[in-house]
């Protein structure tokens, strides 16, 4: 079946990221900051115009509305995910959108920072771009296409569905969540209010991708009880605990087991924060890896080398403290293999190549999947995410609004 889309999805996309959503690893509130709700206020309001009556944006920062099925079969529900804060890695206040038309494969040098260029030699997808239109930011924030592209997406994918009525299809479930990118997506989330059995969240980077593997992922924190004395009388008393968390990094492997020297289906243990004084210090790590038993083994080797370390500070202590984050979501999707099997057949009737694939990192869907809804990750078209040369296509946006109305209506056939 053709379908034409006469598309919304820039002119929201636009509108979406000038709104500063970043949220806040520091903040102990949900969701962790409030101005994420700015743009949610927002959410709610278009939802209703196009006739989505009870979508709510609720205390935690999350959105749920839903798309009436529209048919006389028994369709299962499904959920569309997208989340709407940015990453804390790069300023998102003050966002100035630009759209370069009919790209044909040069530079684009950022006006705001004539430092920040992007390069087709350093990121190769442009070279699928030629003709197209990219949206970049002006150089000195991010973007936001993680994941107001996938916000935008969902949005105009519904606006269709709700004004085509031929289009068959079950009922259908909108969810937007608040601080993904602090790993927090889902905390405060109400699955029974949810109400979906399967789910994709549109969070992806190259068209036609999805992904339904990610990392295993916990955060370890040690912290260190050193031994603090006078500096000008701490011969043979002082054990500085900053020193013992500088030697417990360095003490680790510089290739192999660090995000830098690492790709494919690698593993590592990456520190982010450290901080301290002499009398205590702590260091915060991130372990991951693809399977539970690999996480476990990179845990261990950490905690052999914070005790290996120790052992020449009898007076010193230290503590290991392993929080889980999420899981490899594959074990999951595995179980249910017509998930994958839909996405793949809609991306191909969105008239491209479907390719599966693995994630360095984790989704929303990680841990829904684990929360009882199984949820890979579809393509919204985002790269170079978290930085000031994001960039997103819109002909990828449109080609990703095509794919989730073919879901929705190949669920539907399928019934």
């Amino acid at each position: 079946m053709t379908i034409k889309i006469e598309h919304s999805v820039l002119e929201r996309f636009l509108r979406y990221v000038i709104i500063d959503t970043q949220s806040d690893p520091t903040s102990k509130s949900t969701p962790s900051t409030e101005k994420q709700k700015n743009l949610g206020k927002i959410l709610v309001k278009e939802l209703k115009a196009i006739g989505v009556s009870d979508a709510k944006l609720d205390k935690f920062g999350y959105i749920i509305g839903t798309i009436p099925s529209n048919t006389d079969k028994q369709v299962p529900t499904i959920c569309f995910c997208s989340h709407m804060d940015t990453s804390p890695d790069c300023s998102g206040e003050n966002v100035k959108p630009i759209v370069h038309k009919n790209y044909q494969g040069t530079d684009i040098e950022l006006p705001d920072d004539p430092t920040q260029v992007l390069r087709p030699s350093e990121h190769p997808h442009l070279a699928d771009q030629i003709g197209n239109d990219i949206v970049t930011a002006s150089g000195t924030t991010l973007l936001g296409a993680d994941n107001k592209a996938g916000l935008a997406e969902i949005m105009d994918a519904a606006a269709f569905l709700m004004s085509h009525p031929e289009i068959k299809h079950g009922e259908i479930k909108i969810l937007f969540t608040p601080d993904e990118e602090i790993g927090r997506g889902v905390d405060k989330l109400d699955m029974k209010k949810l109400g979906a059995q399967f789910g994709y969240t549109i969070d992806g980077e190259k068209a036609g991708s999805i992904e339904d593997e990610t990392f295993s992922a916990d955060g370890v924190l040690i912290t260190i009880n050193g031994v603090s004395a006078h500096p000008g009388f701490a011969k043979g008393k002082m054990e500085s605990a900053i020193k013992i968390a500088s030697e417990i990094v360095a003490a680790l492997p510089k290739v192999g087991l660090s995000p830098e020297t690492t790709e494919g289906k690698e593993g590592f243990i990456h520190p982010v924060v450290m901080e301290g004084m002499v009398e205590k210090a702590t260091i915060r790590f991130i372990i991951r890896d693809f399977t539970d038993e690999k996480l476990a083994e990179h845990e261990d080797l950490l905690r052999k080398t914070m005790g290996k370390v120790l052992k020449k500070y009898p007076n010193s202590t230290a503590e290991f403290k392993v929080t889980e984050q999420y899981r490899n979501m594959k074990k999951v999707l595995d179980q249910h293999p017509e998930v994958m099997e839909n996405a793949v057949e809609a991306v191909r009737r969105a008239g491209l190549m479907p390719q599966r694939s693995s994630i360095r990192g984790g989704t929303d869907g990680s841990r829904l999947s684990f929360m009882g809804l199984p949820c890979p990750n579809i393509f919204a078209g985002e790269h170079a995410f978290h930085s000031k040369l994001e960039w997103v296509s819109v002909q990828d946006m449109e080609a990703a609004v095509l794919t989730i109305v073919h879901l929705a209506m190949i669920w539907e056939e399928k019934a």
